[in-house]
């Protein structure tokens, strides 16, 4: 069974994460290229573990590589008036909006020790999202066509991806306690007739977002069959990222 390695950033800006998971992805695509070319076979604990970072950012706008920038409908010298950036970053899908109360998950696996298909590798990312809904009695599903967890016609956790050498970054976000309205000033993921949600708004309660990420965990280790640890470090956490480890990172940059 493979083994991850969770690390909880808790609060963190988008830039330093973003470059965090680069520099993961990086370390097990050396390590992979190092064995292949002495023509080793793979064996767990021969190369690095897996890594699911969880995290909640501050109010920020995130393009992807394929999205379209009239989808953002707030000019950008009016972002500071809500307290939110904009960045265009590498991963796939339209835009997307992460702020406080929504558990953002980054999974940060080698594909080749589980199965090389992204199709099948988001569909199991719903399937996580789909599980931990159904915790709080919400049934949640997918629509066809469209990327990312629905209940009914309204958006619960979207999701895009980056895949080097068949290992993934970024990953998903989940509307648990967000503040909905900041939904207003995009077309969220590019699709102008649906709408978003979150279990706060369908609960009629705020939720626990520790207990969510625990529902998560679970539901990780039964769709993708794996073994998932706590860590309270990691090997960039211990050089270039130890900022991201403090206990106030606000003055971290951006």
């Amino acid at each position: 069974m493979n083994k991850v390695e969770l690390y909880d950033l808790g609060h963190a800006p988008y830039r330093p994460v973003w470059d965090l998971q680069t520099a993961i992805q990086q370390r097990l695509v050396d390590e992979k290229m190092a064995r292949r070319k002495e023509q080793k076979l793979y064996k767990p604990g021969d190369e690095s573990n897996d890594v699911l970072l969880f995290v909640e950012h501050p109010h920020v706008y995130t393009l992807g590589k394929s999205g379209d920038k009239a989808n953002m409908l707030k000019g950008m010298a009016e972002l500071a008036d809500i307290d939110a950036e904009f960045i265009e970053i590498d991963r796939g899908g339209d835009i997307t909006y992460h702020g406080p109360g929504q558990v953002v998950g980054y999974p940060i696996f080698d594909m080749d020790r589980h199965f090389t298909d992204i199709h099948k590798y988001l569909r199991y990312l719903e399937e996580v999202i789909i599980k931990t809904c159904a915790e709080y009695d919400i049934e949640a599903g997918r629509i066809d066509g469209l990327t990312g967890v629905w209940v009914g016609d309204k958006k619960i956790c979207a999701m895009g991806i980056r895949c080097s050498r068949w290992v993934t970054m970024h990953g998903f976000a989940f509307n648990v306690n967000v503040d909905l309205s900041y939904f207003n000033h995009i077309v969220p993921c590019g699709i102008s007739d649906k709408e978003v949600t979150s279990l706060q708004d369908l609960l009629g309660r705020k939720v626990d977002p520790t207990e969510v990420k625990a529902h998560l965990v679970t539901h990780f280790q039964e769709v993708f069959e794996i073994s998932i640890s706590e860590v309270d470090s990691l090997p960039e956490l211990d050089n270039e990222f130890s900022y991201l480890v403090q206990s106030d990172i606000q003055a971290a940059p951006h």
